[in-house]
């Protein structure tokens, strides 16, 4: 497992799997926790089992049903998994926010008094619509926080269409620094940046991570860009 290198206060705790250490075959090799990409159900539930003892979690992850959305959900204690959301805030202990990713980018926020977290799943389109900026609405001192960027795709293979660009530089004109062009009307994308300047828009600028490539790590991480039929890490986040 990765362990975020940032100034969090102690009591905030953060952990993100790769694809190493599971018991999962073939193309899920070996740490699927994806419950919903055609894996072996009893695989996966052994290998979130494995993700939540290895990381010494206090509960169970709180799993949700990502839909590209910029939905997010405060976290309870009688919290059901598969909510549809694409992004858990928590300011109770014992609570795990957590996101599954293959390419997409996982971020971990917290504030540095270590009374509230999130955890948010930011693939291009939850990025673009505002998904990060949705969940910082939900910290009491957005200044006050700090981000951890775990892995995703990085800009050198992460191809777009133009509409893609287009959509992010309507809703920010310096998002255009985030694309270089392409071959044959495409652009590379780089998915870091443009959090980082999302989340700088919602007034936190303490941003850490981003040193990782899912498509160009394979023996790391799994990547749907890269290998289509594919398992998912998760990267959580939870207060002691």
């Amino acid at each position: 497992m990765l362990t975020p290198d940032w100034p969090a206060p102690h009591n905030v705790k953060a952990v993100c799997s790769t694809r190493s250490g599971g018991c999962s075959t073939g193309q899920y090799q070996s740490l699927n926790l994806g419950a919903h990409v055609g894996d072996n159900a009893l695989a996966v539930s052994r290998n979130r089992q494995l993700f939540q003892n290895w990381a010494k979690m206090p509960g169970p992850p709180v799993w949700l049903n990502q839909t590209h959305s910029t939905d997010c959900i405060t976290l309870v204690s009688e919290m059901h998994p598969g909510c549809d959301a694409d992004a858990s805030f928590s300011n109770q202990p014992g609570l795990v926010c957590t996101v599954m990713t293959a390419d997409c980018l996982p971020v971990l926020i917290c504030n540095e008094a270590g009374t509230e977290i999130a955890a948010v799943h930011a693939g291009w389109r939850g990025l673009c619509d505002g998904v990060i900026e949705n969940t910082m609405r939900l910290f009491s001192k957005p200044s006050g926080c700090m981000a951890w960027l775990g892995p995703a795709i990085s800009q050198p293979v992460f191809e777009v269409g133009a509409e893609v660009r287009a959509a992010f530089i309507q809703q920010d004109p310096q998002a255009a620094s985030a694309f270089i062009a392409g071959k044959q009307d495409k652009w590379l994308a780089d998915l870091y940046l443009l959090a980082r300047q999302r989340l700088a828009h919602s007034g936190l600028t303490m941003v850490y991570g981003g040193q990782y490539c899912t498509y160009q790590q394979p023996a790391d991480f799994f990547s749907y860009r890269r290998d289509g039929l594919t398992g998912r890490m998760a990267a959580a986040i939870w207060l002691e």
